[in-house]
């Protein structure tokens, strides 16, 4: 099942206040893209031909995701390295 584009966009925003991280979340193209002040982190759906469904770069490093979840994960981890 495909999320809609702004079903994503509203689980990142909601997320950033959620965690009580003054930031805002925009659009790039088909990118996500969230401006916390701290790092530039670009949310992005994979491409058809990888086993993954999303790529999250944070400051220029690219990684894969394979569900909304681990996109939250890395999301967060970059915004609050010690949250876990």
């Amino acid at each position: 099942m495909r999320v809609s584009d702004e079903a994503v966009h509203e689980l990142l925003a909601h997320s950033l206040a959620a965690w009580g991280a003054a930031g805002v979340v925009g659009r790039d193209g088909g990118a996500f893209v969230v401006d916390a002040g701290l790092h530039a982190i670009r949310v992005e759906r994979a491409p058809p031909d990888l086993p993954l469904r999303w790529t999250v770069t944070v400051d220029g490093r690219r990684r894969g995701a394979v569900s909304l979840v681990a996109v939250l994960r890395q999301v967060r981890s970059a915004l609050e390295p010690g949250y876990a």
